[in-house]
Formats: C-alpha cells, sequence, structure tokens
C-alpha cells in the first residue's frame, strides 16, 4: 500500500500482480492475500514467482518488463514478501547456523508502468529497464539448496559459493552490459544483492571496485540482513537518495542453481 500510495495510484489502475516468496507457502496464496487486502480488482491478471531465492525479485522485475512491453497501458505490481523465519531449525549445523545468522524478514514492492502511462508519480527517482541478462553456473548446483525433509525445510549453504560467484561475476558483468553495448566504466551505482559480507567485499574485489561503490548493498546488510528477494530492492531503494537523471544503475542478484540475474537500468530525466 505504500507503494502505491507514494506513486500516487489508486488500487483499481492496477492491471497485473506478481507475488514473489519462497517462504511460508499456503493455499489461498500471497497473490491472493495481496489482492483481497489492498483490495485490488478482482479481474486483476495474477502470477506467482515461488522457490527461486535471492534473485527472484529480478525475474518478478523482467516478468513485468515483458508484460508492459506487450501491453503499454499495462501496470505491474511486483511485491516480495519473505518470513524466512517462519524456517527457522533447532539445528546446530554449520549450515543451519549459517542461515540461520543471515537470514531475515523483508517485502518490498515495486510498481513497472507501461510505455503508455506517463502519468505515474513517484516521489523518488523512476528507472527505465534498459535490459536483463541471467546465467546459471551448474557447478554450483548443490552448493545453495533448500531440500525438503521430515521437519521441514533444510538449507545447505556451501563456503564454496563465494567461490563461484568470484569466477563468474566479472565475465557476467561484462556480458550483460556488452548486450547493451555498454562496458562497466558507463555504470554510475550498483545494487549487488548482498548474500553475505564475503560477496560483498569479493564483488569489490572482481569488479575492481572500492567498497564504498557497494555502500548501500552493504548498509542493508548490516541493518536488515539477507530477506532473500526483496533484499536487492531494499539496495536499489536505499540507492534512491543518491540517483541523478541519465545515469546507469547495474543490479545483480544471485540464488540456488547457481542461477546469477542481473539488471540495468536508466535514471529517467
Amino acid at each position: 500500500r505504500q507503494c502505491l500510495d507514494q506513486a500516487g495510484v489508486h488500487p483499481d489502475r492496477i492491471s497485473h500482480l506478481i507475488a514473489v516468496s519462497c517462504t511460508g507457502m499456503s493455499a489461498p496464496g500471497l497473490d491472493l492475500m495481496l489482492l483481497r487486502a489492498l483490495e485490488l480488482p478482482v479481474h486483476t491478471h495474477r502470477t506467482g514467482i515461488h522457490f527461486m531465492g535471492c534473485y527472484a525479485a529480478m525475474h518478478g522485475l523482467k516478468q513485468a518488463d515483458a508484460i508492459c512491453r506487450a501491453d503499454p497501458k499495462a501496470l505491474v505490481l511486483v511485491v516480495c514478501a519473505e518470513l524466512c523465519t517462519l524456517h527457522f531449525q533447532k539445528d546446530t549445523s554449520p549450515d543451519n547456523l549459517a542461515a540461520s545468522l543471515l537470514f531475515a524478514d523483508g517485502a518490498a514492492a515495486v510498481l513497472v508502468a507501461g510505455s503508455e502511462l506517463p502519468d505515474i508519480a513517484n516521489t523518488g527517482r523512476s528507472l527505465r529497464l534498459d535490459g536483463f541478462y541471467s546465467e546459471v553456473a551448474f557447478a554450483g548446483w548443490q552448493e545453495m539448496a533448500w531440500d525438503i525433509s521430515s521437519r521441514g525445510f533444510l538449507m545447505r549453504l556451501s563456503s564454496y559459493v563465494p567461490e563461484l560467484l568470484r569466477q563468474g561475476l566479472l565475465p557476467l558483468v561484462s556480458r550483460a552490459l556488452n548486450r547493451l553495448g555498454l562496458n562497466q566504466a558507463q555504470v554510475d551505482h550498483w545494487a549487488i544483492h548482498p548474500g553475505g559480507r564475503k560477496i560483498l567485499d569479493l564483488a569489490a574485489e572482481e569488479l575492481d571496485l572500492p567498497q564504498q561503490a557497494l555502500w548501500a548493498s552493504y548498509q542493508v546488510l548490516k541493518r536488515y540482513g539477507n530477506m532473500s528477494s526483496p533484499t536487492v530492492l531494499f539496495v536499489l531503494a536505499a540507492l534512491q537518495e543518491k540517483l541523478q537523471p541519465g545515469q546507469r544503475v547495474f543490479a545483480a542478484a544471485f540464488g540456488p542453481g547457481l542461477t546469477m540475474e542481473t539488471l540495468v537500468a536508466t535514471v529517467d530525466e
């Protein structure tokens, strides 16, 4: 509701709803809960994106962008909500301890508007979504996983994950930018998913960036922890105060697979 109020959008205008979560699954699901709570039109097109983990917000934005390109009058509400603490396990294994210390609860929402809706207002800076790019490093298939057991979901979070990202991050960024005719020097702001401090340190090192370039990611990690899917949206929100018209933002998030999702966006004039 805060997202709608900030943009000055009445719920009746929402044409599509994308609900993103990998925690606390139920039926009726998050999409219907939001439809009811926000009093969205009962005919709203609904999509659920589930069990993708920390990169799922990027996938949600990608689907919203595709909808708006197909229908320039579409107005898509993307909501990421994660209640990681629901899955707390009384277990002292290294994987579970790491997950319990790192993951937290959080929620975030984004409006994605088609090109024929120029009246959508925003008190902050709006971003034009220029392009998405993703890759999967199958070498990390077993390194980050969430498996069902008789005790609920059990997390596997290997210490090898940062090394996999070290190997794949720079080529990923280069390919994502090259597809748009850009290079790293043309990126003004970075929104890297703070999967952990070690991941951020490695990202800064591999991309040859000062740690200050990732200040928003470090800040979100310190204040909120890793909230899974909404976390990268928290980072983008933290960047708002620094954004200037025409500047470019590069966002990246990582999750099971090992999946790496990226977004390049430009601050609207």
